[in-house]
């Protein structure tokens, strides 16, 4: 019996099983739209499964062929896309499916939602609605509370933070609308920076030697359409941008597209400002407080070329950017690269190497503080070096200094904030009419709540983890779900002690108070994750701070990278040593990357910096190298320790975590996976016991996890896979695998 013929054939893979392309005939009436990426319905011994078509040929490579059921969506993924998706899947042990449905928008996909919020505004004058406020006040405090806030607001307010200012629901609201007193309207209040950003237009800047010198070496892989890695190792302050910004408009000279991520949503406003300054008109921004609709507008603007430079966050980096030439990754030792609470856990700077190795296109890492994975690369010639000796504009390096808190806690009789010379620097620096930046990663206003009798703290009882104390809401949060409990309890939960509770530890809101009651005239601002929490609010802070609208500015890490403000001339690091305790392998160089960072935002301008480090630990190393600015001879020390032990860059690693309600099955199956792991491995590769991880319990999930170390990461991969076939996880538990995890412990 003859088989079927079909005009074209389709190599077809699983959206679970990458490594086996099937062969499936191609109806006529399905020709125009099966294309490579093009994702179609298969069987399968009898039964439907979903696939995506990676080849198109002439002949299949076995018979008889059955035919493509049917197709699923008719969008096309970018070839350009659709093959680092393949290799994602493989290199970071994640189906097909789940790649393609974080790299594509949701609206891509065809199922967009548009993000809306609601706004409430006045519907009577201010008088009447003063009146009846009065009416309500007895019989309906919770209308007269909205009615107070919205006598305050100018034109109206979202609806969400009108709750957060009342603490209450929505009825209200709807009872005062119902009444006609206010208007509640839908708004899509999600737009792209570049409605609001100000910007100048500029000119290209004269380079220095050094800037001209890294320049150059990227223009040359450019003019070779040639894939080549540039590791722009920059001290902070040293015009890396303007190198980015000249390597750009070389690029799009010669009719290519530009890729360019940043760290994360609060530094893009001052990058989009410079970036806008120069080409206007060219640009496109992705990040993740866009809604659907206008991240599906802006992917689709890239799509047809209309914009041939995008700026972004890490998910940026699957923008289908046509005739890519250029890809810029800032900051690329950031953690916010890596994605970490869902597979695939892809790294950025490593997936945009990648895909310039696809495409055949150039990569620029740049970072004051290259991880040592890119560092070690550049050494031995992997990457391409380029460095930038000294700063921009005649600025020139702070003066730091090292103060010992353990001398300041017995000058002090007690523990203390602020050190003597921090607090002499800031008073100097508002005398002058200059600014100073204090930074300490950490939010709240105390960090725990205890019992004295039981030494136990206020946990959430919802993760193993203790209380946060915010002043400002009155409540201890945990900031891993957002349990709250207000007011905080005056007795101890656990042993009922009449003792009463005290609390421990500092938080940037502490710090604030305790500033103004030393300065009682001093302006500051506070930026961390509890004043950013709206739309826009890093804009309207940071812009606060540039226009000297604050003497001091206070926050978290936030605040530590990237941004550029001329008249800070002081930057202060309190407890800086509290980060080196963490059990994790990367904790001395994400220690020495943050205080290097944060010191490269002091005497940016014309006027000279200093740095006060404040610590416990004055002669440790890391600190010691982090104050000099003395990268090589961290890198050094660094790589001795990581050699010693066989980690990154030395080896591969991945980390196999498990989640569940149950932590007995969660134990037994990680316990069971690692066993399976060890059979297929050969002895070169290392696997490590199954430990709870850092944080042991979140969201109600008990979380374990055992890492794997070797020479190759595809031969784990290939184990990884083998291993997931025979044991099926029991309902209830859930693996993750993160290859070359940034955090060993959480």
């Amino acid at each position: 019996m003859a088989h079927a013929t079909f005009p074209k054939y389709a190599s077809v893979v699983l959206d679970l099983a990458i490594d086996k392309a099937l062969d499936y005939g191609i109806p006529a009436d399905m020709l125009a739209e099966a294309q490579c990426g093009t994702h179609v319905e298969i069987p399968v011994r009898g039964r439907l499964f979903p696939g995506y078509i990676i080849a198109i040929k002439d002949q299949p490579d076995f018979s008889p062929v059955k035919p493509i059921a049917r197709i699923l969506t008719k969008e096309l993924i970018p070839p350009s896309i659709f093959n680092l998706a393949l290799w994602m899947a493989k290199y970071y042990c994640t189906p097909l499916r789940q790649v393609l449905k974080m790299m594509l928008p949701s609206s891509i996909r065809g199922n967009m939602q548009h993000k809306q919020q609601l706004f409430v505004m006045r519907a009577k004058t201010r008088e009447e609605l003063s009146e009846l406020c009065v009416s309500l006040r007895n019989k309906s405090p919770a209308q007269a509370a909205v009615l107070d806030v919205m006598l305050q607001v100018s034109k109206g307010i979202l609806l969400t933070e009108l709750l957060e200012k009342t603490g209450g629901s929505r009825s209200p609201v709807d009872s005062l609308a119902t009444k006609g007193a206010l208007l509640v309207d839908i708004v899509r209040i999600d737009r792209s920076p570049l409605v609001d950003a100000e910007y100048l237009p500029t000119k290209p800047k004269t380079l220095n030697p050094d800037q001209a010198e890294a320049l150059k070496k990227v223009i040359a892989s450019l003019e070779q359409q040639r894939f080549d890695t540039h590791l722009l190792f920059g001290i902070t302050g040293s015009g890396k941008t303007e190198v980015y910004l000249q390597a750009i408009e070389a690029t799009l000279k010669r009719g290519k597209g530009v890729i360019m991520l940043v760290p994360e949503i609060a530094l893009t406003t001052q990058t989009i400002e410079r970036f806008r300054s120069r080409f206007e008109g060219l640009i496109a921004i992705l990040h993740y407080r866009l809604s659907q609709g206008e991240r599906c507008d802006e992917w689709h603007k890239i799509h047809r070329g209309e914009a041939r430079i995008v700026i972004g966050a890490r998910s940026a980096i699957f923008s289908p950017v046509n005739n890519l030439g250029l890809i810029i990754v800032d900051e690329e030792h950031e953690t916010s690269y890596k994605q970490s609470d869902e597979m695939p856990c892809y790294h950025a700077r490593d997936v945009a190497v990648m895909r310039a190795k696809q495409e055949n296109c150039a990569v620029i890492l740049g970072s004051a503080t290259p991880s040592l994975e890119s560092y070690y690369n550049a050494q031995n010639g992997k990457y391409i070096l380029s460095m930038l000796h000294s700063r921009a504009d005649a600025a020139s390096l702070p003066k730091v200094t090292i103060v010992d808190m353990k001398k300041e806690f017995e000058k002090n009789n007690g523990y203390t904030n602020f050190s003597g010379p921090l607090i002499d620097g800031i008073k100097k620096r508002q005398e002058l009419g200059e600014q100073s930046l204090l930074f300490l990663n950490r939010r709240g206003y105390h960090t725990t709540l205890f019992c004295q009798q039981c030494s136990n703290p206020v946990r959430c009882r919802h993760c193993d983890v203790a209380l946060t104390f915010h002043l400002g809401e009155k409540a201890l949060s945990c900031h891993l779900c957002g349990f709250t409990i207000s007011p905080p309890p005056t007795s101890c939960p656990e042993c009922h002690s009449p003792n009463p509770m005290k609390f421990r530890g500092v938080g940037t809101e502490q710090i604030e108070k305790a500033l103004h009651a030393i300065l009682p005239g001093i302006r500051t601002l506070r930026i961390d994750a509890d004043t950013t929490k709206h739309k826009g609010s890093h804009q309207k802070l940071f812009r606060a701070f540039a226009t000297g609208k604050a003497d001091v500015v206070i926050g978290t890490q936030m605040i530590a990278k990237g941004l550029h403000f001329p008249q800070v001339t002081l930057v202060g690091v309190l407890n800086s040593d509290s980060s080196l305790n963490i059990p994790d392998f990367r904790a001395s160089e994400t220690v020495f990357q943050l205080i290097t960072q944060v010191a490269g935002r002091s005497g940016r301008g014309v006027l000279a910096g200093e740095v006060i480090v404040q610590t416990c630990m004055p002669d440790n190393s890391t600190i010691l190298h982090a104050s000099k600015q003395d990268y090589e001879g961290f890198f050094k020390e660094e790589l001795a320790v990581r050699e010693l032990f066989h980690y990154p860059p030395l080896a591969q690693m991945a980390k196999i975590a498990f989640a569940g309600e149950d932590r007995a099955l969660t134990l037994t199956t990680a316990e069971q996976m690692r066993s399976h792991l060890i059979g297929l491995l050969p002895a070169q590769f290392e696997l490590h016991p199954v430990v709870p991880a850092g944080h042991a319990k979140v969201k109600d999930l008990y979380r374990l996890q055992f890492l794997v170390r070797g020479p190759n990461i595809s031969v784990l991969n290939r184990a990884l896979i083998e291993a997931q076939t025979k044991i099926s996880l029991p309902k209830g538990v859930r693996m993750k695998v993160d290859v070359n995890p940034s955090s060993t412990f959480f």
